[in-house]
């Protein structure tokens, strides 16, 4: 790292951007020439800008996998998630794409119910984010599995929830936004 090179290492790069600095972020990225290392749980943000991933599948093993984080998902699907789960994430998925080209469809004025939802979806956003931050804390302890198990079970559980909230939450921001700039 002493030698001036071509490498960056970013460690949650995503965490506490606004969409704008998002997607400046990646544009900036994707058309860095040099090497960049990112850990990131942002699962959009590494299909943006990554071309290869390590996956640490655990008790030491690294599997690579070239392109984002969708092709590793496709090549790995069956041995990470259960047919269901895969089943109902991409139904997940297309009920936000067809949810997404609806409301590009409709260029009416918002409703106020509509106009209500985002402008209290920021803060349900932050708050989730403040969860999922004390959750990972949380989880960061090393003695707490060994010290209460379910507890354990319970925050890993409820972390998931939140980052699915979050992301769901976050792409309803997005299409309320575009339909008020009609």
């Amino acid at each position: 790292l002493a030698d001036p090179g071509s490498l960056l290492i970013l460690d949650e790069p995503t965490n506490d951007l606004d969409m704008d600095t998002l997607e400046m972020l990646e544009d900036i990225l994707a058309n860095y020439t040099g090497t960049l290392v990112i850990v990131s749980h942002d699962r959009d943000f590494l299909d943006q800008t990554v071309t290869k991933i390590l996956a640490f599948e655990g008790n030491g093993h690294v599997e690579e996998h070239i392109g984002g984080y969708t092709d590793y998902i496709e090549a790995r699907g069956d041995r990470i998630l259960k047919d269901e789960e895969v089943a109902a994430w991409q139904k997940e998925d297309a009920r936000a794409a067809s949810q997404s080209v609806a409301i590009q469809k409709s260029v009416s004025k918002m409703t106020y119910k509509m106009q209500y939802e985002l402008d209290n979806l920021p803060s349900r956003i932050e708050s989730l984010e403040r969860e999922i931050a004390s959750l990972e804390s949380d989880l960061g302890d090393p003695d707490l599995y060994s010290s209460d198990p379910a507890t354990f079970n319970t925050k890993s559980s409820r972390l998931e929830k939140a980052k699915e909230e979050l992301g769901v939450a976050e792409v309803r921001w997005l299409e309320l936004a575009e339909t008020s700039s009609f």
